[in-house]
């Protein structure tokens, strides 16, 4: 790769403006497109006109040690658009006994926390936690309930949870690999890279419209409306970007960083193979106002709804890996969803509240050890071209940290490896490599 000429950054979701913006940073030229009329891609927020007020698209949890997204919220600006609670604290309610208890990991990295039945889950004990360090040494092949006891109520009421959000896919399909990497970046360096922040807005106020400020500030050429067709390739490059209304010939040191969703990629790059396979997710945005004391977010179990978020002005239902209410029709979802939330945040059960349910059928890839192996790598055959994305292999579910992590490792491949000033300018030293 040159470190010269432009940078085309296809692609206005979060890997591909963490790209643009490492590469505008360091001084290169870049020009990002986008085929919709807004960027964000599944990270964004908008006014419903139907409930009234502004919600966001999907619920999406920040953590203190996702050095990636942080690093991201730095460059543009944006770290003080957050908020959360002061210490390290995860609410849990039991739907069907009526239990609430809270998980609260201690700040350092050795877990001493579950030596406290305050601390832990209710009704386990502390040797059953380690017995998760079995994740670490998995096969590639292992699913998560091959390795951790699903008959254990520590399984119930925490490993699974975090392994569905996490993961966006069920624990018996789920890599144990994939889960043991989420789990050492998080609970594994302790309780002070576990606690959660939240925008104080939106996940557009937050992550999308700073970051197009930044952009324009340096002088970057952002075009939305613009939907590659195709790429012409040459000799080992890439020749041309064919969009509907026009094409861009590439220069000899241009380069290309597709940045687009997995099926599109490999529609465009002849020979990708990408992740077939794909997991749900269904929200549920209900306009009420809940109590500005109750907490950020409260996990469930035993219950329809799985995470419930506080915003402004609404309270907000993620439920992953939902193949069971994708088909459910809206109102069965919204009783069905408010019945939890309610009762999570002490709320009248009766009348529900406006509601929106918004279903994501093709979310992200489904986190198989199976569908993990079709994972590309960044850099492709042709010299001046590499992929971005929450799909490509960066070691980390499609989560926010990884589509934002894939965009920086992009951005530094560009830099080349020789080019050591150029690579820190871009934030090598911040992605690790897998």
């Amino acid at each position: 790769m040159t470190a010269a000429g432009s940078v085309h950054v296809v692609g206005a979701g979060l890997a591909g403006l963490a790209a643009a913006v490492a590469l505008a940073d360091a001084g290169r030229s870049v020009i990002l497109y986008e085929a919709a009329p807004h960027a964000g891609g599944r990270c964004r927020s908008y006014f419903d006109a139907e409930l009234g007020c502004r919600i966001d698209n999907g619920n999406h949890l920040l953590l203190a040690g996702n050095r990636s997204a942080l690093d991201y919220l730095d460059r543009i600006g944006a770290r003080g658009s957050f908020s959360g609670p002061s210490e390290t604290v995860f609410p849990f309610l039991d739907a069907e006994s009526g239990r609430r208890w809270s998980l609260r990991p201690n700040s350092g990295a050795f877990p001493w926390w579950v030596l406290s039945s305050k601390r832990r889950v209710p009704q386990t004990l502390a040797r059953q936690y380690f017995a998760a360090l079995a994740l670490r040494r998995a096969d590639p092949s292992a699913t998560i309930t091959t390795v951790l006891d699903p008959r254990q109520r520590l399984f119930h009421r925490l490993w699974e949870p975090l392994a569905v959000a996490a993961l966006n896919t069920g624990a018996e399909q789920g890599s144990a690999a994939l889960f043991w990497r989420v789990l050492a970046e998080t609970l594994g360096r302790g309780g002070a890279a576990c606690r959660p922040l939240f925008p104080r807005i939106g996940l557009s106020e937050s992550f999308v419209e700073p970051a197009l400020a930044r952009l324009r500030a340096r002088g970057a050429d952002i075009r939305f409306g613009a939907r590659l067709k195709a790429l012409a390739f040459g000799p080992g490059t890439v020749s041309e970007l064919v969009f509907d209304a026009a094409s861009s010939a590439l220069g000899s040191e241009d380069s290309v960083i597709l940045a687009v969703p997995a099926a599109i990629a490999a529609r465009l790059v002849p020979g990708l193979i990408v992740p077939e396979r794909h997991s749900p997710i269904v929200n549920a945005h209900f306009r009420c106002a809940p109590p500005a004391e109750a907490p950020f977010f409260v996990g469930v179990v035993g219950g329809a709804a799985e995470w419930i978020f506080r915003k402004p002005g609404a309270l907000s239902v993620t439920v992953s890996a939902a193949d069971r209410f994708v088909e459910c029709d809206a109102p069965e979802l919204r009783d069905l969803f408010w019945r939890d939330a309610a009762i999570a945040y002490r709320l009248p059960a009766r009348p529900v509240p406006p509601a929106r349910i918004v279903k994501e059928r093709r979310a992200t890839f489904l986190a198989s050890p199976e569908q993990l192996e079709r994972r590309p790598q960044q850099a492709t055959a042709w010299r001046n071209l590499l992929l971005a994305g929450d799909y490509v292999d960066t070691g980390l579910p499609a989560t926010i940290e990884g589509a934002i992590r894939s965009g920086f490792a992009a951005a530094g491949l560009l830099a080349g490896a020789s080019r050591r000033p150029a690579a820190e300018a871009l934030g090598v030293a911040a992605v690790p490599s897998h």
